[in-house]
């Protein structure tokens, strides 16, 4: 069962980027008043992470719910367009300024009024959608009606005229900027089919079929299912060198020889021993993912209210690593565990000790756990939290077994000491820094403004130089006991850590620091950079640049983008800053943004065929659009794809993804393709 729900996560995964998504469907209806007004209603239905944007957001922000007029007749419209209550209001760091939107359901109304017996209303509600990793080009849902009216046969023929719904002045004067942009200069019946050419040609063939697909190497899901076992080994490790943990191996691996008839015995209930400790740390993880469910995961990665809650939960996990107090589990809960475990026989009683053992060591393994946990649970992945338990357990039950199995070994272990205070004081610093992300993701979703990436950076620079300074003896905790001179390799130690903090510092003026792209917030909300490092996208013209692109010899990127596109400054700002891959976009390939919301009028309308109906492309943003979805089946933002000057695709395509390395890899792999053909 694991094995089938692995290889459908990574199906679903290799299917991400190149797929059509639909995440807002939309219900439209006409409501009239025996005063003669009715009212046009859109509302949209949206899916769980992602959200609609509302009225009125300005021209420099993401993309606002417009209503497009195409034609209107005996019917004039009466004020605005106006989004229902239940707004969210949130600071965005890319367009630095506040953004309104809906989750799970919006409401759009525009008022009309009726001036002839006989109307017919043509006009679309133009939308923009995002989720966290994806946008979608601007959207249209049409609303088509023709009707009567009784209520306007008694208007006079002079107000008729006046009210004229084909007319711009018929409009809002709010309106009418935004009607002149968007209203075509030729209506569909008018439209010549000669410049359907422009997206019939060659360059416009489609090339899903032809797409390369991720080999093994490259899957998301095995990278971070094996990536969330190694932490979870790791955080196992730590856990075995803890004060609460360390001294017990030997006495339980005695206990377990002495135990037995025979040494083979012995080994035997060690064995069962460790594996009890598996299962039961594997049961956590197993609850942890039954009880938020696949959804739960992906829900609580975003939500601001849980981020806060594992910022305070990891502060406090810190201060009770740095000695401020301890944490503890009922001391009844042991005692009934050993309790039992004496009376009970058989594998029974070898079960109770490791819950015994789990129980009593709470104090030390429960910062690594909590940590491990709230890492796991916000990646997303259905697996995760039993893929770290599992990793976490094996590490932890592994020295009571090979102990067990190699006797000798006791009398060559390390002695109780001070290095254990000093890998749980370690340990401390690291889930404080750990704890900062987390309130990064909820001073984001509230806009609270205290964690630019500066600050941030900052924090983590002080954070890692005092790691460096305690490693180093120059600061000690009172938990030390002593001050005696550090070990040489905690003195190493801190080296590496004051290099860390070091090399964060030209973040500080705008350097990309790739180490902590994943960690810090984006490059966007940096207080002020001094680097002008950055891609930049020569052509905005699909064919202008396909054109240059084999005049030179040269692969081509297609950025699919958007102005109002949230996604993609992100992207911007966090990726193409990095040095190497705004060299290789600068010039190794030819890079062409094409914007899917550029509102320029086409100097035709274009008519074209899309899943069994026809379609009216009349901007410049609705043919980029349409050539994402015709040629590669996709309709994400931000939508990257690497293609020869024919047009056939060089490697698997990239959506949003603050990864430096991965996308630098995916860049090279798609120059290595082209220069092999």
């Amino acid at each position: 069962m694991r094995k089938l729900l692995i290889i459908l996560f990574i199906f679903c995964s290799c299917l991400t980027h190149a797929q059509m998504l639909d995440p807002v469907k939309f219900h439209t209806a006409l409501t009239t008043s025996a005063d003669g007004t009715g009212v046009i209603t859109f509302t949209a239905y949206i899916e769980k992470g992602w959200h609609v944007y509302s009225t009125n957001l300005g021209g420099d922000g993401p993309v606002s719910a417009t209503l497009r007029v195409n034609s209107l007749n005996g019917v004039k419209l009466i004020g605005r367009l106006t989004p229902s209550a239940g707004e969210v209001t949130r600071y965005d760091y890319a367009f630095r300024r506040n953004v309104r939107y809906f989750e799970h359901q919006a409401v759009f109304r525009q008022k009309v009024k009726f001036t002839k017996p006989k109307y017919s209303i043509n006009v679309s509600l133009e939308y923009g959608a995002c989720s966290d990793h994806n946008c979608l080009p601007p959207d249209e849902v049409p609303f088509v009606k023709t009707g009567t009216s009784s209520k306007a046969a008694s208007i006079k023929e002079k107000d008729d005229k006046a009210a004229d719904g084909n007319k711009l002045a018929a409009l809002p004067e709010a309106d009418t900027a935004t009607a002149k942009a968007t209203a075509p200069a030729i209506q569909p019946a008018t439209i010549k089919t000669d410049n359907t050419a422009s997206v019939n040609g060659p360059l416009w063939k489609p090339v899903t079929k032809d797409m390369p697909s991720n080999d093994g190497s490259d899957d998301i899901a095995s990278q971070s299912l094996a990536y969330i076992f190694l932490m979870g080994l790791l955080g196992g490790l730590l856990a075995v060198a803890m004060p609460c943990v360390w001294p017990v191996i030997p006495m339980t691996v005695s206990f377990f020889i002495r135990r037995g008839e025979n040494r083979r015995q012995g080994i035997r209930s060690a064995l069962a021993y460790g594996a009890s400790i598996v299962v039961i740390y594997m049961l956590l993880g197993i609850a942890v993912t039954l009880l938020l469910g696949p959804s739960g995961l992906n829900d609580i990665a975003t939500s601001a209210l849980f981020n806060v809650l594992l910022f305070v939960l990891l502060i406090m996990f810190a201060l009770s690593l740095f000695g401020c107090f301890e944490l503890q589990l009922p001391a009844r809960w042991a005692n009934a565990a050993d309790s039992r475990a004496g009376n009970a026989g058989g594998l029974l009683s070898v079960f109770l000790m490791a819950l015994t053992l789990v129980l009593v060591s709470f104090s030390c393994t429960a910062p690594i756990i909590g940590l491990l946990l709230a890492g796991t649970a916000v990646s997303g992945n259905y697996l995760a939290p039993a893929a770290g338990m599992l990793g976490f357990a094996v590490a932890l039950a592994l020295p009571f077994m090979l102990f067990a199995m190699f006797p000798s070994w006791l009398k060559s272990m390390p002695k109780s000491g001070s290095w254990m205070n000093i890998i749980k004081v370690t340990l401390g610093f690291i889930e404080l820094a750990f704890s900062l992300k987390f309130l990064s993701v909820a001073d984001m979703a509230y806009g609270w403004h205290l964690l630019s990436r500066t600050t941030f950076l900052c924090l983590w620079i002080a954070i890692f130089l005092f790691l460096a300074f305690y490693l180093s003896g120059i600061i000690h905790f009172r938990s030390d006991g002593d001050s005696r001179p550090h070990p040489v390799v905690s003195v190493m130690l801190g080296m590496l850590s004051a290099a860390f903090a070091i090399y964060m510092l030209p973040g500080l003026w705008g350097a990309p620091v790739p180490a902590v792209s994943a960690f810090a917030p984006p490059a966007a909300d940096t207080d002020f950079s001094l680097s002008k490092t950055t891609a930049k996208a020569r052509f905005t013209s699909y064919e202008e640049g396909m054109a240059a692109a084999r005049a030179e010899g040269k692969p081509v990127l297609l950025d699919f983008t958007g102005y109002g596109c949230v996604n993609c400054r992100k992207m911007e700002g966090a990726v193409w800053t990095d040095r190497r891959v705004a060299d290789m976009l600068n010039n190794d390939f030819v890079l062409i943004s094409l914007y899917c919301d550029d509102k320029t009028p086409l100097p035709q309308p274009i008519t074209v065929t899309e899943s069994g109906r026809q379609r009216t492309l009349r901007t410049t943003g609705d043919k980029w659009s349409y050539l994402e979805r015709h040629k590669f089946s996709s309709n994400a933002l931000p939508y990257y794809v690497a293609v020869t000057a024919d047009g056939k695709p060089l490697s698997p395509s990239r959506g949003y993804d603050e990864d430096v390395a991965a996308y630098t890899a995916f860049l090279d792999k798609a120059l290595k393709k082209f220069r092999e053909q």
